[in-house]
């Protein structure tokens, strides 16, 4: 064989388990229920969960408490079966936290406690068209 054959496979051969290695971290969206099943039977995995924040009828957000360092906070969330879970974060809440549409944690269950290490937030539009008149 020559040697651009042997580095040509060597290459794909990396390629190959960069591919398996990544696709073993990434994760569908999930209830906060196969979330807990998912933890119940082993999985240690970051888990997303896709939801919205619990507000009251008047559109107040309710159940968020911060820490009195204000360096972490926990939060109520609704996931997409509203399914009502409390959710601790141990950073600082997010700018825009409490303007947010739609909410995705990432994170684990750790005793009984969903812990989101990472937050992802979808926030309405400053360009959203508000009753343009034709």
């Amino acid at each position: 064989m020559k040697k651009t054959h042997i580095i040509g496979i060597l290459v794909i051969a990396v390629a190959i388990i960069v591919i398996i290695s990544t696709a073993g971290d990434a994760s569908a969206y999930v209830t906060f229920k196969e979330a807990k099943e998912m933890y119940d039977h082993g999985n240690k995995n970051k888990i997303h969960v896709v939801g919205t924040l619990k507000k009251a009828e008047n559109g107040d957000i309710l159940g968020i408490q911060t820490s009195p360092d204000m360096l972490s906070f926990k939060f109520t969330m609704l996931d997409e079966n509203n399914f009502e879970q409390e959710v601790f974060h141990p950073n600082p809440m997010p700018t825009d936290f409490l303007r947010s549409e739609q909410v995705v944690v990432v994170g684990s269950y750790e005793n009984g406690k969903f812990i989101a290490d990472k937050i992802l937030l979808k926030c309405p539009s400053k360009y959203q068209e508000e009753g343009v008149n034709v």
